[in-house]
């Protein structure tokens, strides 16, 4: 049973929790090679693989476009949708992170970060909280925002694209006194919380984790699998800004997950893709 299909508690806004993800990663996988547009037909036909009636994927749509996320565009006579130029800039910046992910060591040292954002303008302190909590940032204390320090350039570039530099100064530092790092570590970001998203990951995703049972797998099959588990893997990159392992605790899961994740998209990715484009390309004519 995938992701997609499990029962959850009833309502609108648990059903946007449910598909909204799964859209969105149906976009950035398979929309922005096809000139970023779905057709309506498209996405319910091929939300349906994934257990999503079309009420419900209509629903979660609406949502998103007043959200900003989606916008609605006709290529002719055919109704359809694509990612918001914000969204497009997000799922860009969150490639490299979601499949190339880099872990820190403590010879580079931390990023901090400090704002001040005046009152008339709330929303951007709003959105700079939001941007740095997308980053993995922790806090490090009331105002002091902290990050390791391979993430400078990514962390520059994203409040650059997003303007708000003019409220913000970034500085590089090491932590010279006082105190045990590895114990101040699990005060800045909720470590326990992670380690639990890790830990469920591999209990619903490691019994796929066999190449032998997807040689006879059909293509839907494997689409199946793989957008739920990709889905779900996608906010653990953000969770976990690759905090040094010599600072996390031994029996740290992050890196036996990626591994698996890893492995999964090796296995299921080109089959999951040939299926989508079946699907998208047959409900176009």
């Amino acid at each position: 049973m995938t992701a997609a299909t499990r029962s959850d508690t009833p309502g609108a806004a648990n059903r946007e929790t449910r598909h909204g993800p799964l859209i969105t990663t149906l976009f950035g996988l398979y929309a922005r090679g096809e000139a970023n547009w779905l057709s309506v037909a498209s996405l319910v036909r091929i939300m349906s693989d994934l257990g999503v009636e079309a009420p419900a994927v209509r629903s979660s749509v609406s949502r998103m476009k007043r959200r900003g996320i989606l916008e609605s565009v006709r290529h002719g006579s055919t109704a359809g949708y694509s990612l918001a130029d914000s969204t497009l800039r997000t799922l860009a910046e969150g490639d490299v992170r979601i499949f190339e992910r880099a872990r820190a060591t403590v010879e580079d040292g931390w990023l901090l970060v400090v704002f001040s954002v005046p009152e008339t303008e709330r929303e951007k302190r709003h959105e700079l909280r939001t941007s740095l909590t997308r980053l993995g940032f922790g806090t490090a204390a009331p105002g002091a925002w902290i990050a390791p320090g391979n993430l400078g350039t990514e962390t520059r570039r994203t409040l650059e694209s997003r303007r708000l530099t003019g409220y913000v100064d970034i500085f590089r530092a090491d932590h010279l006194a006082f105190g045990d790092l590895r114990s101040k570590v699990s005060t800045w970001w909720d470590l326990d919380e992670l380690a639990e998203m890790y830990a469920d990951f591999l209990r619903r995703h490691s019994p796929l984790a066999d190449p032998s049972s997807w040689a006879r797998a059909t293509p839907r099959e494997a689409f199946r699998a793989y957008v739920p588990m990709l889905t779900e893997w996608r906010r653990l990159p953000y969770r976990d800004p690759g905090i040094p392992l010599a600072l996390l605790p031994d029996d740290w899961k992050g890196s036996t997950a990626g591994a698996l994740f890893d492995e999964l998209d090796d296995i299921l990715s080109e089959r999951a893709r040939e299926h989508a484009l079946t699907v998208i390309h047959g409900a176009a004519r």
